[in-house]
């Protein structure tokens, strides 16, 4: 049976607009732990109305290229992971979802990440009308019109493990197939 251990102290070393960096030091153990605190966050699966996935283009510092991602970002003090989800994807896409199925939660690394990311399903997702719509910055629309099988198979730039993760979470409650 596994050993749970007993916290002495937790304390924060570090700090960013973004993150914290803590320190937990466990009763029995040498070095203290660190790990990350950040907020939660939410990814969108988004298709339009003739079944297009809506995803966005971007570049990301920390892999130092141009990646293919699912619409998403953090959930906001007082927000709801459903109210982040529509926020982003209106921020990040134009378009606004009237259904948004929730799919789960999951961690995204429990060796160092406290934090979790929220998935959501947006079905039929319609433009917003153009005085609502601000475009973000550095984020281009790519309306994906081949297929959920041909992005994790072949798009290389739609590399992230969480967003794998969602469109599989999609495909296994029904929501988008393969």
């Amino acid at each position: 049976m596994m050993n749970l251990q007993t916290l002495k102290s937790t304390a924060v070393v570090f700090q960013t607009p973004w993150f914290d960096l803590v320190a937990k030091d466990y009763l029995n153990e040498s070095h203290p732990h660190y790990s990350i605190s950040t907020k939660d966050y939410v990814c969108v699966i988004a298709t339009t109305e003739n079944g297009d996935l809506l995803l966005v283009r971007q570049f990301r510092p920390a892999l130092d290229k141009m990646v293919l991602e699912l619409p998403s970002g953090h959930v906001e003090e007082g927000e709801t992971p459903e109210q982040a989800a529509r926020k982003e994807l209106l921020e990040e896409t134009g378009y606004i979802a009237g259904e948004m199925i929730p799919l789960g939660a999951l961690s995204s690394d429990p060796g160092r990440l406290a934090n979790q990311m929220w998935s959501f399903f947006a079905p039929a997702a319609v433009p917003a009308p153009v005085e609502t719509f601000i475009p973000e910055a550095g984020i281009e629309l790519v309306v994906f019109d081949k297929g959920m099988r041909e992005l994790l198979l072949f798009e290389s730039s739609f590399s992230s493990a969480l967003n794998h993760a969602a469109v599989l979470m999609s495909v296994l409650k029904g929501c988008v197939s393969l």
